[in-house]
């Protein structure tokens, strides 16, 4: 039997779960076209950004792949051709496929906003987790321009996660910089919203808030962010003095699928039809795919799983399933040692949700690695990491 040639494009939860399963058949010829050269776990990427290893964020693909039957391009798609079936890369190479998956996940939407794209942080990526975390230590090596308030936009899981974060890390810098009398740091999270996690019931809004303000967080709603400068936020026509302003408001879909004429819905994403295929052959999963639950990590692994094992019942004569969504587990931790789980109808928070949280972690990446490998990074959580002269001393000091 001819080997089908499967393209898989994208280096996230979907990508990477994808060449995995689809690697252990030996009919499928696998090629992974990633744009890094290295896995991003997401779900960790706000602890990187507040003092983490990146060893809890990401995984070199290689590590990932190492005895697979998965060839890795690090490259760029920026063309299809379905005639001819074919994908053109940035570096100009053209790539033959049978099928091909796309798994590009979202880009940084501002919305306009003027200075926003400049100005802001962001933590999407471990490049926008050390910057972030390079100028926090920065800031406060400045005597004379040191500062105390930092704005987080966005009161979705990212800003949350972060913002509950913050006061910790900041007292933390503050110890190991030897700076002692000032006054407690000022976090604000903005949400345009009425609440914090809109889409989720209002008592779990409610417990968020709770515990935010708890930890020193001031709770700002309704009010809209109009622009950024090097050092002033306007919101709602007032200026706020802030050089620390960390956007995590809005996602757009990759711009590959428009650029490409894919069909899409009116928020973005790419149509799919019932057996997640834009056009035969041609699968977008994920981020990128406008189906029910998209934009979490368990839908991306979900819709992986899907695809493959369709793909593996053509090869052998037998009918393809139609896709079926999974609702997912939604957990959000807020500061250290707790966490909110919304899981069904139930609720769960405190130590009992970052427990939870703690496992799924280990789910998420045992999904892509041997089980001792996901217990031993499921641990790097207590490794402190900052790349910083003075605390270097303090480097992967265990908390």
């Amino acid at each position: 039997m001819k080997k089908q040639e499967i393209v898989v494009v994208g280096g996230g939860f979907g990508g990477i779960k994808s060449a995995l399963e689809l690697s252990k058949y030996s009919y499928f010829k696998v090629t992974l076209v990633a744009d890094k050269p290295f896995f991003e776990y997401y779900p960790m990427m706000y602890h990187t950004a507040s003092g983490g290893s990146k060893v809890v964020s990401t995984i070199p693909l290689g590590e990932l792949f190492a005895g697979k039957r998965i060839e890795i391009i690090i490259d760029k798609a920026i063309k299809i051709n379905r005639g001819k079936k074919t994908l053109k890369l940035a570096s100009g190479q053209i790539i033959d496929y049978d099928a091909i998956i796309f798994a590009l996940g979202t880009t940084t939407n501002y919305f306009g906003i003027k200075g926003m794209d400049k100005y802001s942080f962001g933590i999407k990526s471990l490049k926008d987790a050390e910057i972030l975390k390079t100028h926090l230590h920065k800031n406060l090596m400045d005597p004379i321009h040191r500062e105390d308030r930092y704005v987080v936009i966005g009161g979705g899981p990212t800003g949350i996660e972060i913002a509950g974060a913050l006061p910790e890390y900041i007292k933390y810098l503050r110890k190991q910089h030897g700076i002692r009398g000032r006054s407690k740091p000022k976090v604000m999270l903005i949400e345009a919203a009425p609440r914090l996690m809109p889409r989720m019931p209002h008592s779990v809004s409610r417990v968020l808030a709770r515990r935010l303000r708890h930890l020193g967080v001031q709770l700002v709603f309704k009010k809209p962010v109009q622009a950024e400068s090097a050092d002033t936020l306007l919101l709602d026509g007032k200026p706020i003095k802030t050089k620390t302003v960390i956007w995590t408001a809005g996602i757009a879909n990759n711009s590959f699928f428009k650029d490409n004429h894919f069909i899409l819905s009116d928020n973005g994403r790419v149509k799919v039809d019932q057996l997640m295929q834009a056009w035969p052959g041609v699968f977008v999963i994920g981020d990128n795919a406008d189906t029910k639950y998209t934009g979490m990590a368990q839908t991306a692994l979900h819709d992986a799983n899907y695809v493959t094992k369709n793909l593996v019942r053509y090869m052998e004569g037998k009918d393809p399933k139609a896709y079926k969504p999974k609702k997912p587990i939604y957990i959000t931790p807020v500061g250290k040692n707790w966490a909110i789980v919304v899981w069904g109808g139930m609720h769960f928070y405190g130590k009992l949700g970052w427990l939870l949280r703690k496992g799924a972690d280990w789910i998420g990446y045992r999904d892509i690695e041997p089980w001792w490998k996901a217990s031993n990074r499921t641990m790097a959580d207590r490794i402190k990491e900052d790349n910083c002269l003075v605390c270097a001393t303090k480097v992967n000091a265990i908390d």
